[in-house]
């Protein structure tokens, strides 16, 4: 382990992350996915989710059991010189910053929360992948109407026509045999086309 994290000193900085959804295991190949992340320091776990409430939204799980999501895997991030006192009182702190009732999918979500831990920590940003689609929709020009087009009917309608339509190009590229398989096991909805 020494080897792999780069040696020194310190508490270990791991990013877990956990699958939102089962469709993330054929679209990971392709740099995409939905993710869930927490942040392991001192033999715990640290995320931020979403509530109604004006209170904080971080909480504290056991490392890679957090509830509702699929584990996938873990990121050697570094490490970190506080003490087990004074990262609790850091992330204390922090979680002031990050109320449940402020989450926000694209523009203050779990992984922008793990982010903002690791940059503080270790000075490093989470990888670019845990986060893209939030990045992807935030870059966009008009942020405020492709956030209500995308919680419309109409932006589902369109997901699924280009959904339909990557999944004739699989067929094409992958043959009969695998397209039987994938579609069986995760196009269970009737196509709009």
């Amino acid at each position: 382990m020494e080897a792999q994290n780069g040696g020194g000193g310190g508490a270990p900085v791991v990013l877990n992350v956990y699958d939102l959804t089962p469709m993330n295991n054929y679209l990971y190949w392709f740099g995409l996915g939905i993710f869930h992340s927490g942040i392991e320091v001192h033999g715990m776990e640290y995320g931020f989710g979403a509530h109604e409430f004006p209170t904080s939204g971080v909480f504290e799980v056991e490392p890679k059991s957090c509830p509702g999501f699929i584990y996938r895997r873990s990121v050697w991030m570094g490490t970190t010189n506080m003490s087990r006192t004074e990262f609790r009182s850091f992330i204390e702190n922090l979680a002031g910053k990050y109320n449940g009732n402020a989450y926000h999918l694209i523009s203050k979500n779990c992984n922008h929360f793990t982010d903002d831990v690791c940059k503080n920590l270790t000075r490093k940003s989470i990888p670019g992948w845990v986060n893209r689609l939030a990045r992807v929709h935030f870059s966009t020009a008009s942020y405020q109407k492709a956030s209500k087009f995308l919680q419309s009917d109409t932006s589902l309608l369109i997901l699924r026509f280009l959904m339909m339509i990557w999944i004739q190009y699989l067929h094409q590229l992958l043959g009969t045999v695998m397209w039987k398989s994938w579609t069986s096991t995760c196009c269970h909805q009737t196509s709009i086309l």
